[in-house]
């Protein structure tokens, strides 16, 4: 057992203990509250009694139990917040301390250290980088114009890029992206004046940075950020779908109006969980280049995550982020199959432990879904995550944009250790995006054997890919 496990298994123990004793307390409080209140009640006259109103009279041909209008399947309400434990942060922190400790006394790399607990202690042969997931755009529900859906437009580059290759494209891009929002616009015919005196028309495009490190640009419709783009990277001479791929963060637990039961995807528009379905639907016939939707429904709609599943699983990764339940829970179930997803974001976050993203890394892969490692959201210039993400193997880092020092100083930290690994000699072929769509039976039939592999130390079976395979040149 490492050494780390027996310093914050007992600090767990007490803070689980100290968390009961609270509850005890509290039940014991309102048990008494109640107490009082059952006394008080029964030493009070019974109130009168009623008859209830008659029925309203039935008009004249009027038949029973029809109606007029269909009525939509009410949204249903959202889960409780998961219970976070006192103190939980302690336990993810000296989790952390402890194995950065004991690489420094091993004299190797955190990444190196991590990697040998994925592998049960054996120094691995190979270790890859993960895919760039790069956040150019944000057009959510804080963006000063009408589109909601797109709260990050995430760009990724193709594979056979270097990380540093990858980022040298993107920064090229969000350049031309700043240029063209500082442009100013050409100048228009005076517009008339509305009913309350304000003027009619589309606001200029504007941007500012936000704390996603991208920037915060108005656009009022669904296309027009993926096609500024898409016409920046052939202007560039890069083409979507080959040299770069594009991801959607959709937030959808963010764009929900309960009292009217459906998502506002654009101000003023709102779409019921089928019409979100056929959205994106077309949104991805449209935009082929889209490879990943992260948090495309809450998780409490499962039978949409179920259905845009059978219809996009083949073309496109699904990713609940939010729409994911915490790693503890997940590892206290030992399932991932709710939402019905192709792949989930994972962490280091609250009580989670090294040994917890061990296991949960081990269970993604098991489902032959993909893991994507994502920053938390108070963020901080500790670039242990990445060291934690290359440890893990993970497919894909989500770090948010090329600005602000405590994202930049991650990016950094992956140049160093791509430096590092082929330096030794050690770094591995990241392989080329593959979609792998499987039915209930399949996973049932897979999850044995996968386990099986996964304790014997061999690696499954990949599908062929669906993308081509040469590397592409460094861009210009």
């Amino acid at each position: 057992m490492p050494l780390y496990r027996h310093i914050f298994l007992p600090l767990r123990t007490f803070f689980e203990n100290k968390v009961q004793e609270d509850n005890e307390g509290k039940e014991l409080e309102k048990s008494l509250e109640n107490s009082a209140v059952h006394l008080s009640s029964s030493l009070m006259p019974p109130p009168p009694t009623t008859l209830p109103p008659p029925p309203p009279a039935k008009k004249k041909g009027q038949k029973q139990g029809r109606k007029s209008t269909i009525i939509e399947k009410p949204i249903s309400p959202p889960e409780p917040v998961e219970p976070v434990l006192c103190g939980s942060m302690a336990i993810g922190a000296v989790s952390l301390a402890v194995a950065k400790t004991i690489a420094v006394l091993d004299s190797n790399p955190l990444y190196f250290h991590i990697a040998s607990l994925k592998h049960h202690q054996e120094q691995p042969a190979k270790l890859t980088i993960p895919l760039l997931m790069v956040s150019l755009v944000s057009c959510g529900k804080s963006s000063p114009g009408k589109l909601n859906l797109m709260k990050e437009v995430i760009c990724i580059p193709h594979p056979g890029l270097m990380a540093k290759q990858g980022v040298e494209m993107l920064m090229e891009i969000q350049k031309q992206i700043s240029k063209t929002i500082e442009t100013p616009p050409p100048p228009k015919a005076e517009m008339k004046k509305g009913h309350n005196g304000g003027k009619r028309g589309q606001q200029p495009v504007t941007g500012k940075m936000s704390h996603l490190g991208c920037l915060t640009i108005n656009y009022d419709t669904i296309e027009q950020p993926l096609l500024t783009i898409q016409g920046i990277c052939a202007n560039l001479g890069l083409e979507l779908g080959t040299n770069l791929y594009l991801a959607i963060n959709c937030a959808a637990h963010e764009l929900v109006d309960y009292s009217k039961g459906k998502y506002e995807v654009m101000m003023g528009t709102y779409k019921n969980t089928t019409e979100m379905v056929d959205l994106y639907v077309d949104l991805i016939s449209k935009f082929p280049s889209i490879i990943a939707l992260i948090d495309p429904f809450r998780k409490e709609d499962s039978e949409q995550w179920d259905s845009l599943y059978n219809a996009l699983g083949s073309r496109c990764y699904l990713i609940a982020g939010s729409a994911s339940k915490s790693i503890s829970t997940l590892l206290k179930e030992g399932s991932i199959s709710t939402p019905k997803s192709s792949g989930r974001i994972i962490k280091h976050t609250n009580q989670t432990t090294m040994s917890d993203l061990v296991e949960i890394s081990n269970l993604i892969d098991s489902k032959k879904h993909v893991a994507v490692f994502g920053s938390a959201e108070g963020e901080s210039a500790d670039d242990s995550l990445v060291d934690l993400a290359i440890g893990l193997g993970v497919q894909f880092i989500k770090l948010g944009g090329l600005s602000r020092g405590e994202r930049v100083t991650k990016y950094n930290r992956i140049f160093t250790i791509e430096e590092e690994l082929v330096q030794n000699g050690t770094l591995g072929f990241k392989g080329e995006l593959t979609f792998v769509q499987l039915n209930e039976e399949d996973e049932k039939a897979a999850e044995e054997p996968e386990a099986a592999a996964a304790e014997a130390g061999e690696l499954p079976g990949r599908p062929e890919p669906i993308f081509p395979t040469e590397v592409v040149e460094e861009a210009a």
